[in-house]
This record gives C-alpha cells, structure tokens and sequence, in this order.
C-alpha cells in the first residue's frame, strides 16, 4: 500500500476489461484504491497497466487462478466478464468460495441479475441500462441536466432555478411544503453549496440539485 494515500483506501480486484471494466478499474484508482485488474487478453492488460497497481494475464474462472491471486485479501471484487455471462456467473460463484469479502457483478438483464444475486454476487450493476436510462431522461428534457435514479418513484435532478423564484427565499417559496422538493444544494457557475438555508435568495443564474419525485418535477415545470 502507498503510505501517501488516504487511510481509507481500498484493495479492489477489477476481472475483465471490457470497456466498463477499464473505466472502472481507472476510476477507482483516480479515487485512491489499491487495484489490481485481470484479463485473458494481453494487449488489454498492457494498456491498463499504467493506470492500476497491478495487472496480470489470466482466466479467473478457474480456481487455480483466484486461489493463486488471494481474492480474500481484496476489499472488492468486480466481475465484468463482458458478453460471456456463463464465464461471469462462474468467476461470481467461484470468488465467493475462495472467501472474496464483497462481490460486485455487472449484468446486461434483470435475469442475469437474480442468477448472479443468487450466485454469490453481493451486488449488481446495470452498465448499459443505468446509462441508458439516465441520457434518456436528461436529453428528453430541456429542463433537466442532470439526473440520478434513487428508487422508482425517486431521483435526484439538477434542474434551473424558475425565473418567477428570482429574489425569493427558499422559505418564501415553501419549496418543501408546496411542491415537495428537498433542495440538496445549489450550483452557481463551478461553485456547489451544499445544504442552502430556508434564507438563501434565488437568482436564475443558480442551478437547483433536488430531489423528489418525477411527478413532482413535472409538476414544477408545468
């Protein structure tokens, strides 16, 4: 471990590196883990080897391989096997016997997902469909700039400040009561602030994050 990074770092074990297995795999080590990435093809292992801790050529869907690696001395382990998921639900199945702590696997299907979860996998991510589902709702909108999925019924959206709002307070608006937003922050130009108090004044120069419900953001723009 490098002694000049964060306490909280973690050791993270990325197999596969597809291309959401290379884009995480970096992430996490902008973030300040420990990472180590696996992969059958040389060439992607030569390329993400500037950008992890370490990486090295192998088929983790043999136990040999995750035994040799020592997959319980990894904080995570993300499976992201690509199109194979039969080689995805076995490297899953096969972590969990060799002791790994917490198993992350990415699935392309809600079926995947509950073999996966019933595999072994302590959680599942929808690479494709997350993405998917989050460009739709941003470009859909010309109101809209940004968006996160929290739950069915709600998100957190960064949204424009209403001109009618310019000059208002958040309590002379009754943002809560009236129309059921929970301001998380405020975003003016590269500065966030966090939390606003009831006594924040708004001005339309502001991007507001929030979050409530979709019917409540339709709501707001009608």
């Amino acid at each position: 471990y490098n002694t000049n990074k964060k306490v909280f770092m973690k050791s993270v074990l990325v197999i596969g590196l597809g291309r959401f297995g290379t884009y995480i795999a970096r992430k996490f080590t902008e973030l300040g883990n420990h990472v180590m990435a696996i992969d059958t093809d040389e060439e992607k292992i030569n390329e993400i080897l500037p950008y992890v801790t370490n990486a090295q050529i192998g088929d983790a869907s043999k136990p040999s391989v995750l035994e040799a690696i020592g997959v319980d001395n990894f904080d995570i382990c993300v499976v992201s096997v690509g199109e194979n998921f039969q080689s995805s639900l076995e490297t899953t199945s096969l972590l969990k016997e060799a002791g790994a702590k917490f198993v992350l696997s990415r699935a392309s299907t809600e079926i995947q997902a509950k073999f996966l979860l019933r595999n072994g996998a302590d959680d599942v991510v929808f690479a494709e469909k997350e993405m998917a589902e989050r460009l739709a709702v941003k470009f859909s909108a010309d109101n809209i700039f940004d968006y996160i999925q929290l739950t069915p019924e709600y998100a957190i959206y960064e949204i424009p400040t209403p001109k009618s709002w310019e000059g208002k307070t958040i309590r002379d608006k009754g943002v809560r009561a009236k129309y059921n937003l929970n301001i998380l922050a405020v975003k003016r130009g590269g500065t966030l602030i966090p939390l606003p108090s009831a006594d924040h004044v708004f001005n339309c120069a502001e991007r507001m994050i929030v979050m409530c419900r979709k019917a409540d953001i339709e709501k707001l723009n009608h």
